[in-house]
């Protein structure tokens, strides 16, 4: 897939953002890794861009960056050297021609956010913050887990879509992460994505089991953001280095990415 050199200093400033500074941060975290976010991420960014949406998608992923590698790019530049010195975020933004979206890519392997201090993690998050005033919307994919990164980059504003599927590891996982952001960030707003669900009534099912425990012991009633059905033609899109929206433009799955990135339009999510 090409890849064009995007530096936001190169691109109009004034462009006002739809929501107000760090509101339109949407975060996609799971607690656990295999069930599927950074492939919603990627097509909920697409989505946003079909939309007429100015569309960021940051890989905050931990060491395993991948959303180059799901969308057939290799990028020059990346978070390591922003992180090293070398770049600003605003030098090394790219943007995916098919999708209509930019990116800010990982760096797969490289570990290098684990290894940051929290002050340096904290810098990071505040500086997507400033950033998400130049795009509608930045997707922030977060790294699988409730470590140190993960939590720092989460307790930033803006609604998080919790993404889980009805594997019993990845509901307490899901669950985790939830219980992790109230103690933090009390009244954060969190919503729970299901995904890979047989048919819709699975979904539901697997979304009230999820919404029940933090009901039960955290005091709080996430809503329900979408249900993503399982489709073989992900794991083709995956495979192909396309995106999901590029690829299956008028599929089932397509239209629940689609309904999720319309209710994040609508502030519903």
């Amino acid at each position: 897939m090409m890849q064009t050199e995007s530096p936001l200093r190169n691109r109009p400033t004034a462009h006002p953002a739809t929501l107000a500074v760090g509101q339109n941060l949407i975060t996609i975290a799971s607690g656990k890794g295999g069930v599927g976010k950074t492939v919603l991420a990627v097509s909920i960014s697409h989505a946003l861009a079909n939309a007429g949406k100015k569309v960021l998608l940051f890989d905050g992923d931990v060491g395993m960056a991948n959303v180059d590698i799901q969308l057939g790019v290799m990028p020059s530049k990346d978070l390591a050297t922003v992180i090293s010195g070398e770049l600003s975020m605003t030098d090394v933004a790219f943007k995916i021609e098919e999708g209509g979206f930019d990116v800010i890519a990982g760096r797969s392997g490289s570990g290098s956010l684990g290894s940051l201090h929290k002050s340096e993690l904290t810098q990071i998050r505040d500086d997507i913050v400033r950033l998400s005033e130049t795009y509608d919307y930045v997707i922030l994919d977060l790294g699988a887990g409730i470590d140190e990164a993960v939590q720092t980059l989460s307790s930033g504003n803006g609604p998080k879509l919790v993404v889980t599927t009805g594997d019993p590891t990845a509901l307490t996982d899901a669950y985790a992460y939830m219980k992790i952001m109230q103690q933090k960030s009390p009244g954060s707003a969190m919503e729970v994505v299901v995904n890979m669900a047989k048919s819709m009534d699975e979904g539901e099912k697997i979304y009230e089991k999820l919404k029940n425990a933090c009901s039960n012991f955290l005091g709080i009633e996430p809503p329900l953001a979408g249900i993503v059905l399982q489709d073989d033609k992900v794991a083709s899109s995956i495979r192909a280095q396309s995106g999901l929206l590029t690829r299956y433009p008028t599929s089932d799955v397509a239209q629940n990415v689609e309904d999720i990135a319309a209710s994040i339009m609508k502030g519903a999510a």
